[in-house]
């Protein structure tokens, strides 16, 4: 029995089979959360559970259909299709427990992964009540889940376990595993174990259990050195299509725009480790030297510019220290939007006015009846005149004298300010 026990990895072995045994999660399933009560009243909705990996989605749903005495199936979105969901949905029909109010739930892991179609086929039963359907997920269900599924269902969302939670699991493991306990450990040092993890119970369980069988010793002591020593650091976790990908671009951007430099090159660290493509990351910070900065510094743009060409052209490992240069220098820039909401505003204007007519005296005559018809009449070089301006109108009659400028509150800009405002001589206030 031990022998074969032996082949099970660890974190299975510790599965936990009631809610009494689950471990974290306190704000779904402690004594006032959110699933409790559903739970002791045997009234389970659909669910969607919504959370990073090894958090204990799939234990969870296990342990919802044994304590309120359900059967439960189960499919892997990676391997299954609309034809299984179908074979699942006649097998509870088959059983006629929805009259007891004891329907079968459905089990779906990594439900973000189904199709639209496959989604789709779900809505029937889920709707009368033939199954109950517990999805899992590590994205999004907003973006990776159809409207019509979510409305049906209740989205819980599990947070990666804290430090202690995580402590508790390794003592549970050395006290009641039936192979560990059989061993004498000591858990001396945690920290490194547990920055491994990420969080992720079955990740940790995966890596106690490696060191424990690494060691010939009689005696083991878990220490940082004996895990940097015996596990290979993990690459962190990030998956470039998904919603950590947007997160951490989002929170990289943020606080260049909120003048932190620090935050920026720790997001910026996150997305290298994580593999970030560096081009994406230099792309983003050409927007932002726009978008954030314009003409508060324009030297911004030509450095984002110089750093996109650097990268493209240097690659992996060095193209870092180019990216973080790049990072600082626009975390640190004097800050303006003003390109940004000028154009937002001036496209808004368009689609509200439509194709207004350009004003003749700035229309192209490169025919004689263009020029018969007015075309470029009245028009006024500016070159040929003092200061090399003109004043004249340049926009549309339905909205002449319309500002779309705003300049921001930034040495450079305030000095464009006064200058304009003196052109115009108040027609304009920026």
């Amino acid at each position: 029995m031990i022998s074969e026990l032996s082949n099970t990895p660890l974190a299975e072995r510790l599965r936990p089979k009631r809610l009494s045994q689950y471990t974290g999660q306190s704000h779904l399933v402690g004594e006032n959360g959110a699933l409790t009560a559903a739970i002791k009243s045997g009234f389970i909705p659909s669910i969607i559970l919504w959370g990073p990996p090894g958090v204990g989605k799939t234990t969870l749903a296990q342990i919802i259909a044994e304590e309120t005495k359900r059967p439960i199936f189960t499919l892997s979105a990676i391997n299954s299709g609309v034809k299984d969901i179908r074979e699942v949905i006649d097998k509870a029909k088959e059983q006629n427990l929805f009259s007891k109010g004891l329907n079968p739930i459905l089990f779906i892991d990594e439900i973000h992964r189904f199709s639209k179609s496959q989604q789709d086929s779900l809505l029937g039963a889920v709707e009368k009540g033939t199954i109950t359907l517990i999805g899992a997920t590590t994205e999004n269900p907003s973006f990776e889940v159809i409207s019509a599924l979510l409305s049906r269902s209740q989205v819980y969302v599990l947070k990666p376990h804290e430090e202690q939670d995580l402590i508790a699991l390794l003592e549970k493991a050395i006290k009641e595993d039936v192979i560990l306990k059989k061993k004498n450990i000591e858990l001396k040092e945690t920290e490194s174990l547990l920055q491994m993890s990420g969080g992720d119970a079955r990740r940790l369980l995966n890596n106690f259990e490696l060191l424990v069988n690494c060691s010939s010793e009689k005696n083991i002591v878990i220490t940082n050195a004996l895990v940097k020593e015996q596990i290979k650091l993990n690459p962190t976790m990030y998956d470039k299509a998904g919603e950590q990908h947007y997160d951490l671009v989002s929170a990289f951007i943020k606080s260049i725009r909120g003048s932190d430099p620090n935050a920026a090159v720790y997001y910026l660290a996150r997305m290298i480790e994580g593999g970030e493509n560096p081009e994406f990351i230099a792309r983003r910070l050409l927007i932002a030297a726009s978008e954030d900065i314009g003409n508060a510094n324009p030297n911004a743009l030509m450095l984002a510019q110089s750093c996109f060409n650097s990268v493209s052209v240097i690659g992996h490992p060095e193209c870092r220290i180019i990216l973080s240069q790049c990072t600082i220098y626009l975390a640190t820039s004097p800050k303006s939007n003003s390109a940004y909401v000028a154009i937002n505003k001036a496209q808004e204007l368009v689609r509200e006015t439509g194709n207004l007519p350009v004003p003749l005296h700035l229309r192209n005559a490169p025919t004689k009846l263009m020029k018969e018809m007015g075309y470029g009449k009245e028009y006024q070089y500016s070159h040929s005149y003092e200061g090399n301006f003109s004043h004249q109108e340049f926009l549309p009659e339905a909205i002449k004298g319309t500002n779309l400028l705003q300049l921001g509150n930034n040495k450079r800009e305030q000095d464009l300010k006064i200058q304009l405002e003196k052109l115009w001589n108040g027609k304009y206030e920026f």
